[in-house]
């Protein structure tokens, strides 16, 4: 008897609906499949809605041909088909609403006929996520149908969309709008009958166009927009003025420069999304060890000791030097028992909290060097057994807080625990938009952001909405040329963008009452050059 060779097990199948563009309306069910794939064969438009959720092992293809052209059906249901085969957990992510546009179903049925298992991860549709974004629900109090139409569909009857009742919406119909007002009105609906275009919906690129049947062709042509997009017709359209709440957010569509340090502001970025703004990092500083690493290591060991009364931290990282230092040695948080700790500003105390030391001293209100020593209390021989206070700090950073400690009578042991080198320059394209006007605003979270962004890339443009942390930073900025906008209220990241974003609002209810469509100050700045021309 010949025994026979087990068939090898086809690897699992999803297939996942990307959704209208916005990453965040992938569902839990979709972004699970993603993170445990194996392989993920995305639609050329599905890519970078998927890439961020796609674990760092898996296969990321996109299905296009050797010229980069999109792949038909058959040929994208014959990828998964070998990635199946070849045993891979397989995510198929097709673009936009494949199980409206019937995409779905015929991938689903080459599927079927190679006797691939596969399961669906439907996706939130376009239909209904596009309005919903433009501020607008698909009934109202006299439209109680919803029909869904192609702008594609030769053989569309007219007749049953022209009732009142009726909301029509068109996924595919923003380049066609003109078309089908003619054809509504034709078949008896109202030429005042309201009409949205929207195109981008759901990111940062949307945008609408609130018009009627009669003029959606000159309002069309006057807007100067074209490509993809979301038609919805009816009295539904009226609800955007109570519901708008997406594209009217106060920082919507904003490019916003954030310079850094090495340390990246997650609370910062995160802040700055929700308020609809688009940060863009650029680097400022690179941050190294000492050239001589002797002194730190001496003054580490007097920290365990019991050498110091004090250990006082200017920046986060300071913390960051000390912890590696300490850990180099096997060391953890514990080295700091007895040890009384300082801290300047929120941020440098979050990293003493995150290594596990609660400090005793962070001012509140202004973050600098001067409003620690105002708090930082005069030595007493009474009280304190030790007259000694460890500064771990940058080579650049100025000698006032160890002059301060001193008058104050205590023994300063200044460290350079890290040395601060100018970042390489940004890439060209970066460079050309600070300088031209191409970024919204700019924040400024210290003044060496202000210094290194204008020596490796120039000073932004005047147009640029410049926002600061705190005095300090804003004097900076000023000494440099620039103009400060916006100064947060409290030394704060997060203050800072809500600054940012209080200053927008106010520009977009300027636009609003002027009726300008766009409080964006780079797009403004583009109509005026247009205007002037």
């Amino acid at each position: 008897m010949t025994a026979t060779r087990p068939k090898k097990k086809l690897g699992s199948v999803a297939l996942v609906a990307a959704g209208p563009g916005d990453p965040e309306l992938l569902t839990l069910r979709a972004a699970d499949l993603l993170r445990s794939a194996e392989r993920v064969i995305a639609d050329f438009d599905a890519v970078d809605i998927v890439r961020g959720l796609v674990a760092s092992g898996a296969d990321l293809v996109a299905a296009v041909d050797a010229k980069g052209l999109p792949l038909d059906h058959a040929g994208r249901a014959k990828l998964v088909i070998e990635s199946s085969r070849e045993g891979l957990r397989t995510v198929r992510v097709l673009a936009g609403d494949p199980v409206l546009d019937g995409s779905l179903a015929m991938e689903a049925a080459a599927l079927r006929k190679a006797k691939v298992p596969f399961e669906v991860a439907p996706g939130v549709s376009t239909a209904v996520a596009v309005p919903a974004y433009a501020g607008i629900g698909l009934t109202g109090r006299r439209s109680r149908e919803v029909h869904v139409i192609s702008a594609s569909d030769p053989d569309v009857d007219w007749a049953p969309l022209a009732r009142d009742r009726v909301t029509v919406v068109v996924p595919d119909g923003a380049d066609a709008a003109p078309t089908i007002a003619k054809a509504l009105i034709a078949a008896g609906r109202p030429g005042d009958t309201p009409m949205i275009i929207t195109r981008g919906g759901t990111t940062v690129e949307q945008r609408s166009v609130i018009t009627t049947l009669d003029d959606v062709a000159n309002d069309v042509k006057a807007a100067k927009q074209a490509g993809p997009g979301v038609v919805v017709v009816g009295e539904v359209v009226a609800q955007r003025e109570r519901m708008a709440w997406f594209d009217v957010k106060p920082l919507f569509g904003w490019r916003v420069l954030v310079p850094r340090t090495q340390d990246r502001s997650d609370d910062l970025l995160d802040r700055l999304v929700r308020f609809g703004a688009i940060p863009v990092e650029v680097s400022t500083i690179s941050v190294e060890p000492p050239r001589t690493p002797q002194q730190m290591d001496r003054a580490v060991h007097g920290l365990v000791s019991g050498r110091y009364e004090w250990i006082g931290f200017t920046s986060v990282n300071a913390v960051r030097a000390v912890r590696e230092k300490l850990e180099q040695y096997g060391l953890d948080a514990r080295s700091f028992a007895g040890l009384k700790v300082a801290a300047v500003g929120s941020d440098t105390a979050e990293a003493l909290v995150a290594f596990g030391v609660q400090p005793d001293l962070v001012p509140v209100g202004e973050t600098s060097t001067q409003a620690l020593l105002e708090e930082w209390p005069p030595y007493d021989e009474l009280i304190d057994p030790i007259n000694r206070v460890f500064l771990p700090r940058a080579d650049i950073a100025t000698e006032t807080l160890a002059a301060g400690l001193a008058e104050l009578g205590w023994e300063v042991e200044d460290v350079t625990a890290y040395r601060t080198v100018r970042a390489a320059p940004p890439p060209a394209e970066t460079r050309e938009a600070i300088k031209s006007g191409g970024f919204d605003a700019a924040l400024f979270t210290s003044s060496s952001t202000v210094r290194n962004l204008v020596g490796i890339a120039g000073k932004p443009h005047t147009t640029t909405i410049i926002a600061c942390i705190g005095p300090q930073t804003a004097k900076t900025a000023e000494e440099h040329g620039l103009r400060v906008d916006v100064l947060a209220e409290e030394p704060t990241a997060v203050s800072l963008a809500e600054a940012l974003a209080a200053h927008g609002e106010e520009l977009r209810l300027a636009a609003l009452e002027a009726g300008e469509s766009s409080w964006r100050p780079s797009r403004r700045r583009a109509a005026a050059r247009r205007k002037a021309t």
